[in-house]
């Protein structure tokens, strides 16, 4: 695992703006916000005055705790580093290092795509990797992108949901940010893909650890503003982010299965009704994640 996954960019449709890709570079400070929870009721019959956990989320009570430690340290650590990186780095060199290191999960993409039987959706990934693996220097310039082949973000969870494995519970863990037990071991996987195939340097601890702190840093300052937007707006953080992440996963699992959304395992019943932000569906600005005939 990476802290290049610490915020994962499909939830950037929980505040306004482009769900992937470079999004909006406003360096705005970070709003002050209380880690206590919210008082949620206790059901009539709880024994011992038990408070029940959301449906879809067994382990809340970890999960909250993982998430208040997770802000904590954003606040302390992650913030000031990445809000540094931002400042210190020239935005054309930062572009260019985040397209080539997206350029290197294109075989994984590709890979998943096979596994799918999406094999329209395999032969699109596999041209975008060639083009700018050779005109884009090495993937430093997102030269597909232009030509239509826009970046998809495909990997196991998506491969096991379309296989009928179930999400499992969710999960909050620092660094990972959002995620399920099935999607936190297809990702485990998919890191594991480019290392094994081809060896070095990928499967060199340096380079591991120095992609994981510049994407992360990269990825924490990029996204800024839509994290200080959720933490300002939304009446139980935690929440939001959950259901936004849910919803979003549910909408990827039904462009790929076929299923109506609402089917889903992925989604939780949120007694907050929470979040507060709007949310665009992955199905709707990916429209190459269409189930293929």
């Amino acid at each position: 695992m990476s802290f290049a996954a610490f915020i994962p960019l499909s939830l950037m449709a929980a505040a306004p703006g482009p769900q992937t890709g470079p999004l909006e570079n406003t360096v705005a400070q970070q709003p002050a916000v209380s880690t206590s929870e919210p008082e949620v009721p206790v059901q009539a019959g709880a024994p011992n005055g038990h408070i029940p956990h959301t449906k879809g989320d067994p382990l809340e009570g970890f999960n909250r705790a993982m998430f208040s430690v997770n802000h904590t340290l954003d606040k302390a650590i992650f913030r000031p580093a990445a809000m540094g990186y931002k400042q210190v780095v020239p935005k054309p060199a930062r572009s260019g290092v985040r397209n080539a290191f997206s350029n290197l999960t294109e075989p994984v993409v590709f890979l998943n795509d096979v596994l799918q039987l999406r094999f329209g959706n395999a032969f699109r990934t596999f041209t975008r990797f060639a083009i700018n693996t050779v005109f884009g220097v090495g993937g430093l310039f997102d030269v597909a992108k232009g030509e239509g082949l826009p970046h998809r973000a495909n990997g196991l969870g998506n491969t096991l949901a379309r296989y009928g494995v179930k999400s499992g519970p969710y999960l909050f863990l620092p660094f990972l940010g959002p995620s399920s037990l099935r999607d936190l071991a297809g990702g485990t996987v998919d890191g594991l893909v480019v290392p094994t195939a081809v060896g070095h340097p990928f499967d060199r601890t340096e380079y591991q650890i120095g992609r994981a702190a510049v994407t992360g840093l990269d990825m924490r300052a990029e996204v800024d503003s839509e994290l200080s937007t959720l933490y300002d707006t939304a009446l139980d953080p935690y929440a939001t982010l959950r259901s936004v992440y849910t919803q979003s996963r549910a909408a990827d699992i039904a462009a790929i299965t076929g299923k109506a959304a609402s089917g889903e395992d992925d989604q939780l019943e949120d007694p907050l009704q929470d979040p507060a932000i709007p949310m665009e569906s992955p199905s709707e600005s990916q429209p190459d994640s269409a189930p293929q005939p």
